[in-house]
């Protein structure tokens, strides 16, 4: 599998993209960043989303990348937590925009002018850096008013969440689970007919 087919860029949100790195295959529930070499793949894919991290960040991140993974994990799970909450129609808590705010403080941010676009670049240890990210996604999405939107796959045994600005998607994407559903009717359909 390519490092680009194994994450699920479901969302186009860095937040909840990195939730959606724990998935459920054949009925088990799988953790897509297992190790080092799992998280460097998947800061690589989302570079890709986020041209503006230059070389010296992947280069800091490699240098220091058992503290990149913990972090990167330890985030996972509380993000998870408040996403889950939120898509089950709970509100968010002051304490939760308290903690993203500290990510942020960790590593604070400077500006580069990068095609004529004014783009925020913190500062600091790796892992704060990507925290500090991540946090900033998250706050974003919920001053865009993103969170409204938010939701769990229809499938009862996916794991995957997403943004649903037209009020009618159900899948977390028709490729993972709609198609499945799709396939698993017409079988059902055809041993009925048969």
């Amino acid at each position: 599998m390519s490092e680009i087919n194994k994450f699920p860029l479901i969302s186009g949100y860095l937040s909840l993209d990195l939730v959606n790195t724990e998935l459920v295959s054949r009925g088990q529930r799988q953790d897509l960043l297992l190790s080092e070499g799992d998280a460097l793949d998947w800061i690589q894919v989302i570079k890709g989303e986020n041209s503006f991290w230059d070389d010296q960040l992947i280069l800091k991140i490699k240098e220091r990348i058992g503290q990149v993974l913990e972090s990167i994990l330890e985030m996972r799970t509380i993000l998870r937590i408040q996403f889950e909450s939120i898509a089950d129609g709970n509100p968010i808590p002051d304490e939760f925009i308290a903690f993203l705010e500290k990510k942020i403080k960790k590593s604070p941010f400077t500006y580069k002018l990068v095609d004529q676009k004014l783009i925020a670049i913190p500062v600091g240890e790796a892992e704060d850096i990507l925290l500090s990210f991540i946090a900033y996604d998250f706050l974003a999405l919920i001053e865009k008013n993103k969170l409204t939107s938010l939701k769990r796959c229809s499938n009862n045994d996916c794991v995957l969440l997403f943004i649903d600005e037209s009020g009618r998607r159900k899948w977390c994407s028709m490729k993972i689970c709609g198609n499945r559903k799709k396939v698993a009717r017409f079988q059902h359909r055809k041993s009925d007919d048969e």
